[in-house]
């Protein structure tokens, strides 16, 4: 068996080059989500606030034609029927950020990184880590997007690198070992399991 050439193992710091300069391409996503959730917010509590108010301010007792019960019904669950309007505005909100958030996402993992940044990248990443880079660029005849580079930056993390040489060694022994077995104890191709 041939000993394989490891490649060193990616360094703290290639994973701080990656969080940095996605950091950089993220940001202005990242501050309008926030900008846009907290004014949203503050704006849906001052409206929730009135919105109470109103509700404890409605007087019932112009429907007295329905019956002294009802009226009294009415006044009781009352609070309990506006409380319920503010949770189902709450939800219908909280569905909204939630889309464009993902939405302000999605244009940014779509986003294509400039040319500087690669070869900025390309230049202080590992080898290792450049493995794992082209690994996560999957359609190498688009150009290289935000979204390639945050799944790399996530596979960097998991180990990806380890993995890539591991298929390495697996692709190196497997290239070698049909030819050692003798033929009759070969196992069939799955093709002739159909």
């Amino acid at each position: 068996m041939k000993p394989t050439t490891s490649l060193q193992q990616p360094t703290r710091q290639d994973q701080s080059l990656l969080r940095n300069t996605l950091l950089k391409l993220t940001a202005t996503q990242k501050i309008i989500s926030v900008v846009v959730v907290a004014v949203v917010a503050l704006v849906w509590y001052n409206l929730l606030n009135r919105l109470i108010a109103f509700g404890q301010g409605i007087d019932y007792s112009g429907l007295s034609a329905l019956g002294v019960e009802a009226v009294a019904l009415l006044q009781q669950y009352n609070p309990f029927f506006w409380w319920g309007v503010v949770l189902l505005c709450t939800l219908i909100i909280a569905y909204f950020l939630y889309s464009f958030v993902q939405s302000t996402r999605q244009s940014v993992r779509s986003k294509l990184v400039d040319e500087p940044t690669i070869a900025m990248l390309a230049d202080e990443l590992s080898e290792s880590a450049l493995e794992v880079l082209r690994w996560a660029w999957n359609d190498q005849r688009q150009p290289i997007s935000v979204g390639d580079l945050q799944l790399a930056a996530a596979e960097l993390r998991n180990g990806r690198a380890g993995k890539i040489e591991l298929a390495r060694s697996h692709a190196a022994l497997l290239s070698v070992a049909p030819a050692s077995a003798p033929v009759d104890e070969r196992l069939p191709s799955p093709q002739n399991y159909g």
